[in-house]
């Protein structure tokens, strides 16, 4: 079966989650078709902001709420990730949500030094592979990118790879070779959703969200702006590719520790 994947390259509201909610709704309402995905940036409800003890929700808080009726409303999975405060310890948290009110979660592995991120955030250990109508999905978010053995796709586990980022304009050139590298390497489509705009930090965001095919080329890339765009994927087009070009075969077998 093919999958329609839809994403959403925005600005978003300073550290503001309720401005960014209804930004998102009005935003889905008026742009968003029928779809099976869809797929928000990182921390879509504040910027990527390291203000974990004055933002983060607890667990099953509004923003999952929120989730939870735009994915019945849209008939579709959204996905994006949040601050997400559980115990004492405070998360980078993805939320897989399906139109029943179910969902699955990843806590970003590989948190941002560069931005202090490991000293407010806690890594997450676990890899998460979800099903959408006969696919296998893997989750991941931003910094998880330039890490391949993390995205390993052993024994092809997963058909799509998929990362959320706050990714900045001045590493644009890193976003876009490493997602086509991702796909090349783990004989899978990647979608990478980033924002736009210039957050409280004045960091600029170019987007350069993309879709790319298992073969490395561009299925779709947008530019430095604001919008919605949805796709088709190929499920009998990334199976024939795999049986012709099975390099998946030729791995070197490792674990990590």
């Amino acid at each position: 079966m093919d999958l329609r994947v839809t994403i959403v390259q925005t600005e978003l509201h300073w550290q503001d989650a309720g401005a960014n909610r209804n930004m998102f709704t009005e935003k889905l309402a008026a742009a968003a078709p029928a779809t099976d995905l869809i797929v928000l940036p990182e921390m879509f409800t504040t910027g990527f902001s390291m203000n974990a003890e004055g933002l983060a929700e607890e667990a099953e808080g509004p923003t999952l709420a929120w989730m939870q009726q735009q994915a019945k409303q849209h008939k579709a999975v959204v996905t994006g990730s949040v601050m997400v405060k559980e115990g004492e310890a405070y998360f980078n948290r993805l939320y897989w949500v399906r139109p029943d009110g179910s969902y699955a979660k990843y806590d970003k592995k590989h948190l941002f030094r560069m931005a202090k991120e490991h000293h407010t955030y806690t890594s997450g250990q676990e890899k998460l592979v979800v099903n959408l109508n006969g696919w296998n999905i893997c989750p991941l978010v931003c910094y998880d990118l330039r890490f391949p053995v993390w995205s390993r796709n052993s024994n092809n586990a997963y058909d799509l790879l998929l990362y959320v980022a706050n990714w900045p304009k001045v590493r644009s050139n890193a976003w876009s070779t490493l997602l086509q590298a991702r796909a090349i390497e783990n004989l899978a489509y990647v979608v990478g959703v980033n924002r736009v705009g210039t957050d409280g930090n004045n960091h600029p965001y170019s987007g350069n969200s993309a879709i790319v095919h298992p073969k490395g080329y561009h299925l779709l890339e947008t530019s430095e702006v604001e919008g919605i765009h949805t796709i088709m994927l190929s499920k009998k087009e990334l199976d024939d590719f795999r049986e012709a070009f099975p390099a998946h075969l030729d791995a070197d077998a490792f674990s990590l520790l």
